[in-house]
């Protein structure tokens, strides 16, 4: 029996290009190839006393047409090359196969001009021998079956090379009997694709986008407008959103009048204290300072403490009776330096002997253009 080792050959292959079916290339092709070929004869006839080795230089030629990008049919002559054996009188022989086959293949594209193919299909084959030994004369013929694998590369649209792997099964010789053979078949080819490809068409030239609209007037493009629909008395940021201020403001609720050298809160003016607490409840970012005064009556040091009796009178009600927080809340007394009225009439001191709540809040405002 002859060895039965795989070599890495070169092959000859039936292969499509993975180039696509393009207007310009046709769907004929051509090529060559050589490869190395295994016989793999069986050893277990009694003919057959030792397997020697083989002489496994073949080569081929080849031409096909694509259907398509993916299946095509293809035609060829290929020589396997010489196998040798003793038989059991110590005669040597050699034998070899030749002859066309023809086959469908299948293309399958990859990445970067790389492609895979199968194929399957028959060889119609001689067997033959140079009787260099003075032995018989083998020829015979039949048909053997083979599939194969391959990958190959486009160098350009025309031109592929590829390896592929052959499997031909039932290479038998029937005149002596003696025969009965595989082959294993590896190669590289080289292909050649009529045509020329058509050149892609050239692209046309970009339509410039519309500009974008502003619908709400403010300024800002549609495109990027966080804030639609603001509106046009509205002055506005980058993003066409309204923009605020912060404005502090202070607010004078009214005066609480107390009696001469008094600072206890008459019944009658809890309605007023109640006016300063529903405003501080109502906004609770609000802060107060109620101011003492006193009337011209009595020294000035005297009326400042009085003053200040009379605020802290105000802030210790509004702190313990209606719940504000003391932190929102300041007492200052000024005496007499602030009358409401001046002079010394009894007007004018009924007036004076007073406290007043100026609240002072911190309010958000839209700016405007």
């Amino acid at each position: 029996m002859m060895k039965n080792t795989l070599k890495v050959v070169l092959l000859t292959s039936m292969l499509p290009f993975s180039a696509s079916a393009d207007e310009g290339l046709t769907p004929w092709y051509v090529g060559t190839g050589v490869g190395i070929n295994n016989y793999e004869p069986n050893c277990d006839l009694m003919t057959m006393k030792t397997c020697s080795k083989d002489d496994p230089y073949a080569w081929d030629v080849h031409g096909g047409y694509l259907f398509n990008e993916n299946f095509g049919i293809e035609l060829g002559y290929l020589d396997l090359g010489r196998a040798e054996w003793t038989d059991y009188s110590n005669k040597s022989h050699d034998v070899g196969a030749r002859g066309l086959s023809l086959g469908l293949v299948a293309l399958f594209p990859l990445a970067n001009k790389w492609s895979i193919t199968a194929e399957a299909g028959a060889m119609n084959y001689l067997i033959y021998n140079k009787k260099q030994w003075h032995t018989e004369y083998y020829s015979d013929s039949g048909v053997a079956p083979y599939v194969g694998a391959g990958i190959g590369y486009n160098f350009t649209d025309n031109l592929m090379l590829q390896a592929k792997y052959r499997r031909y099964e039932n290479l038998d010789e029937k005149q002596w009997n003696t025969l009965s053979m595989e082959s294993n078949y590896w190669g590289l080819a080289l292909n050649y694709r009529f045509g020329t490809a058509a050149k892609p068409a050239a692209k046309p030239a970009p339509i410039a986008p519309a500009a974008p609209g502003d619908a709400d007037k403010d300024g800002v493009n549609d495109n990027i407008d966080k804030c639609p629909n603001t509106p046009m008395t509205h002055k506005v940021d980058a993003k066409g959103c309204s923009v605020y201020e912060f404005v502090t403001q202070k607010y004078d609720l009214g005066s609480i009048l107390f009696d001469n050298d008094s600072s206890v809160i008459k019944p009658g003016a809890y309605s007023d204290v109640e006016i300063l607490v529903s405003h501080l409840e109502k906004y609770p970012q609000h802060t107060v300072v109620i101011e003492g005064h006193a009337s011209n009556v009595g020294t000035p040091d005297y009326n400042l403490l009085l003053s200040e009796r009379r605020a802290n009178a105000v802030a210790a009600l509004v702190t313990s009776k209606y719940k504000i927080n003391g932190s929102r809340i300041k007492s200052v007394g000024y005496g007499l330096t602030k009358p409401q009225m001046a002079g010394n009439s009894a007007e004018a001191h009924r007036l004076n002997r007073r406290i007043e709540a100026i609240v002072t809040g911190t309010e958000k405002r839209v700016v405007l253009r």
